[in-house]
């Protein structure tokens, strides 16, 4: 695992009250499919089953993660209440929510502590 010499936490963000962050949802699902978007050099297509329904949800992740084939089969945690968003002629449902990209860390998947029913909330 490579972690920056001298990486240094990012400071807090402006402080949100518990109304906001309730606004956000954050569900447990499991990857099933990981594939290339074509004419993309970083976008992944995820096919994520959430138990009642399953979603596509594109990730930026094909230059941080070589082989994201791997991700097929592994539950983790995505933002599944942000409006479809089109990218690459394709919509994505929702955002995976992944760990250490924005400060330099080779990013690693916010996975449950144990397997949970998918489309289980986080709060």
């Amino acid at each position: 695992m490579t972690f920056p010499p001298e990486m240094k936490p990012a400071p807090i963000k402006p402080a949100i009250t518990i109304d906001d962050l309730t606004k956000i949802d954050i569900r447990a699902g499991t990857i099933e499919a990981a594939d290339e978007v074509e004419n993309s050099d970083k976008l992944v297509r995820l096919t994520v089953n959430f138990g009642d329904h399953k979603r596509c949800i594109l990730s930026g992740i094909k230059k941080e993660r070589p082989s994201y084939k791997e991700l097929e089969g592994r539950q983790t945690l995505f933002v599944v209440n942000l409006a479809p968003r089109k990218m690459a002629g394709l919509v994505s449902e929702g955002m995976l929510f992944d760990i250490g990209f924005a400060d330099g860390v080779s990013p690693a998947l916010a996975i449950p502590e144990k397997p949970v029913p998918d489309g289980t909330r986080a709060e």
